[in-house]
């Protein structure tokens, strides 16, 4: 209304495609249409059942409650005993501050470390909440490129030569999202040696880490040297089916942890109880399921990729963790973006620019195959048969 204005800093918030697509796609599903959707990084498997089944003895034994805003304490001390099995990290539970869903770790880091001007290496292609929050928060976004050439990985030496004086964070996924790309225990150990007695702190992003189909991955927060000067970030949603649960943590040094959990009493309040009751189940309880999500996604990777691969102007390497495809479309004669939205409005199949990830992301598209082998062999054929009419269409005109 005239004369109402909002704070500046909206402006810089952006917003994330996967939802702009997914509100498309629901939108043509009420005309009658058929969508396939590879546009959320979403797990189509249920949560596990001993992990419902907890969250549920939860809410009938009346934990539905406010928890202590930090985390609920034998929660923080089963988080603890995990990252110390899967993670290699020694995290007392002082270190360790849960949150509603990995996210708001991302919001309460950049929140909690960046001033204005101060400058954030991030990932490009990366997650769209990093750069929206750097931006929001008064940063300066410093993106490093992940090339296919170097298996969607840092270039180290481009990266050192991106830290500067006014550096204050750099973040780190792997694997990653969109990419799928992992860094290697290698590239972990020189980029803990850039940030070494110097005032910089990493956030490394593992919502992925437990999807890993080749090679070996490190945490940054494993190598004690530099263990107060990093933030682990995790969450329960890909690993353990929980994305509607909204239950993530983070591992940091114990005084930004009690910053962090300033944050949390002026922002939620505190994570769900009986929440945090089905992620001690999740935590504790058996982890074939886990692996059984990982084999699954890995056929579903070979099969994704080795059905693009065969569509004309589509080449997709296999990248070796998350759950996701990035085939690289220059070659079809079209913009990513405009090849998304033809694929979405004539095959039924919603996918994402890969340009909404970064600017190195442009001539490539993301396909999250947390989807059905079904849905996948059908939604490979339709792009397939739309290739095939766009280039006959082309080489008639």
């Amino acid at each position: 209304m005239k004369g109402l204005q909002f704070a500046q800093r909206l402006n810089n918030l952006e917003g994330e495609a996967a939802f702009s697509v997914l509100a498309k796609s629901k939108e043509l599903e009420a005309q009658g249409r058929n969508i396939i959707h590879f546009e959320v990084g979403e797990p189509d498997f249920q949560t596990p059942k001993n992990i419902r089944e907890a969250g549920i003895a939860a809410i009938e034994k009346g934990m539905t409650f406010y928890a202590p805003a930090q985390g609920y304490m034998p929660f923080r001390e089963a988080i603890s005993r995990h990252v110390k099995k899967y993670k290699n990290i020694d995290a007392t539970p002082d270190r360790i501050v849960v949150t509603p869903g990995g996210k708001s770790m991302i919001f309460f880091t950049l929140m909690s470390l960046v001033n204005p001007g101060d400058e954030v290496i991030y990932p490009d292609p990366g997650y769209p909440a990093y750069r929206s929050m750097i931006k929001f928060t008064g940063g300066i976004p410093v993106p490093v490129a992940l090339v296919e050439e170097n298996n969607f990985r840092f270039d180290l030496d481009e990266l050192e030569s991106k830290i500067t004086s006014k550096t204050k964070l750099i973040i780190l996924n792997s694997p990653g999202n969109p990419t799928g790309g992992v860094l290697t225990p290698s590239d972990i150990d020189r980029i803990a040696n850039l940030i070494e007695k110097k005032s910089i702190y990493v956030f490394s992003d593992e919502i992925y880490d437990r999807i890993i189909y080749e090679g070996i991955t490190k945490s940054i927060g494993s190598i004690s040297s530099v263990k107060d000067q990093v933030i682990v970030a995790d969450s329960f949603s890909k690993s353990y089916a929980m994305t509607g649960w909204r239950l993530g943590y983070g591992i940091m040094n114990s005084e930004l942890a009690q910053k962090m959990t300033l944050m949390q009493i002026n922002c939620n309040s505190c994570t769900a109880t009986f929440t945090q009751l089905a992620g001690i189940e999740a935590l504790n309880g058996p982890q074939d399921v886990v692996e059984n999500m990982r084999l699954e996604f890995m056929k579903r990777r070979d099969a994704v990729v080795e059905g693009l691969n065969s569509i004309r102007g589509f080449s997709c390497m296999k990248t070796a963790g998350a759950f996701y495809a990035f085939p690289n479309v220059k070659s079809s004669g079209f913009e990513s973006g405009d090849l998304a939205d033809i694929i979405l409005q004539e095959s039924g199949v919603a996918l994402l620019d890969g340009a909404g990830f970064g600017d190195q992301g442009k001539g490539y598209l993301r396909i999250s195959y947390a989807s059905s082998m079904e849905n996948i062999y059908e939604a490979l054929n339709r792009i397939d048969m739309l290739m095939i009419r766009l280039f006959k269409k082309t080489t008639a005109v």
